[in-house]
């Protein structure tokens, strides 16, 4: 599955839950170098508690630029890419307890 599919269907999920949430589409990479002349928009920052990003990864193009996960942390001082570790029930493993 396709990571646009995989936003879409986790849209789709959000809604399904009842949450009210305007949803706006932007567009960064490829696709805003295409129609705006820069890779990540500045208007299309977040910039408040009150607002999310949901972003997918569309297919990579062949053009060179800085990745957009760079320039977002870059623009908004973010220095750590945090991601959940732990160990899987049912697969071998030295901790199993791991939750980090």
């Amino acid at each position: 599955m396709a990571s646009a599919e995989i936003a879409a269907n986790v849209v789709r999920i959000i809604e399904a839950s009842g949450v009210e949430i305007e949803w706006e589409t932007h567009y960064a990479g490829a696709q805003a170098l295409e129609k705006f002349g820069e890779t990540l928009p500045q208007p299309y920052l977040i910039r408040s508690a009150k607002q999310v990003a949901l972003k997918d990864r569309s297919q990579r193009s062949r053009q060179s630029f800085t990745s957009v996960n760079v320039g977002l942390r870059k623009a908004l001082d973010l220095y750590a890419n945090l991601r959940p570790i732990r160990a899987l029930p049912n697969v071998p493993c030295r901790y199993p307890e791991l939750n980090w």
